[in-house]
């Protein structure tokens, strides 16, 4: 087993621009990898740079058209903190270990696709209520368990302990509380007492040959030849960008985001696909699966 240790943040668009090479590490290598979930918690306060909202949405457009995950470009009504939003991933980790993962992403698609404020506990309940896997109820009711809290405070603080490694090397790094953190999405692979770091937003290749060096008898799964066995094995949705890089095949897995959107398209059409239109882009899900509501 390799784990898999992931440092990250609702608000960053390098975390929330990693999920398609994320995807393709756990297509890839399915169980054998173990996933742990970090939050680095970006900011307490909000930012004491006066706010643009103009000027912050059009900034995320070198994201969307880099990497193509889907973003709205929606104005927010201010600047905000990040720490309730990390505060509600930890929470739902405590009342469902491992769906930490399912409300860190439903945050992310929020707050790159909609006007939510991470320090806004209302609005956290509005943005998870519209995922029907996620009990947003128990999550924000927990916000401020002594448990949750406690947690919290030691993901932030391992989120600070990147003096001397290879990210801090790398300049991957940033200070934070006079300490050397991680970036997101800084991924720290361990196997057998052997630890590889990859700092900040990485490639699928970087990724891939960090695993391929900490264990050479790993098992993969190759892509496979229509985006069906994606979206049954992802059936929380995912959008073409994601789709794209799964079925990217070697050398370079480049991912073709035209023809993953034309499959998945004759997908719907043939009733074993749903799209759900979100910001710029999509999810796309089993025809069967309950739908999250992005209206």
């Amino acid at each position: 087993m390799i784990e898999v240790v992931v440092y990250n943040d609702p608000v960053c668009p390098w975390g929330y621009s990693a999920h398609p090479a994320h995807r393709f590490l756990e297509w890839r290598y399915g169980n054998q990898l173990t996933w742990r979930l970090v939050m680095i918690s970006l900011r307490e306060q909000p930012s004491t740079v006066p706010f643009d909202p103009a000027r912050s949405a059009a900034g995320l457009t070198k994201f969307r058209d880099r990497y193509g995950m889907p973003f709205s470009l929606e104005h927010k009504a201010r600047a905000a903190a990040t720490h309730r939003g990390c505060r509600a991933v930890v929470a739902a980790g405590i009342v469902e270990p491992g769906s930490e993962w399912r409300v860190m992403r439903a945050l992310q698609l929020a707050n790159f696709n909609s006007t939510l404020l991470l320090d806004d506990d209302e609005l956290i309940h509005e943005a998870l209520r519209r995922f029907p896997a996620i009990d947003a109820d128990a999550i924000v009711a927990r916000l401020d368990d002594p448990a949750v809290e406690d947690e919290y405070q030691r993901q932030k603080a391992e989120a600070r302990t990147a003096a001397g490694t290879p990210i801090e090397t790398q300049g991957k790094h940033a200070v934070a509380d006079g300490k050397p953190r991680f970036t997101a999405p800084s991924v720290v692979f361990r196997r057998n007492g052997q630890r590889l770091d990859a700092g900040g937003w990485q490639t699928v290749l970087a990724y891939d040959v960090i695993v391929a060096n900490l264990h050479p008898a790993i098992e993969v799964t190759l892509p496979p030849d229509s985006p069906e066995p994606l979206l049954e094995r992802f059936p929380e949705g995912l959008t073409t960008v994601e789709v794209a890089t799964l079925l990217a095949r070697s050398p370079d897995y480049v991912p073709d985001a035209p023809a993953a959107e034309l499959a998945l398209t004759e997908l719907v059409t043939a009733g074993l696909a749903q799209r759900v239109a979100i910001g710029s882009d999509a999810l796309w899900l089993p025809a069967e699966a309950a739908a999250p509501s992005f209206a």
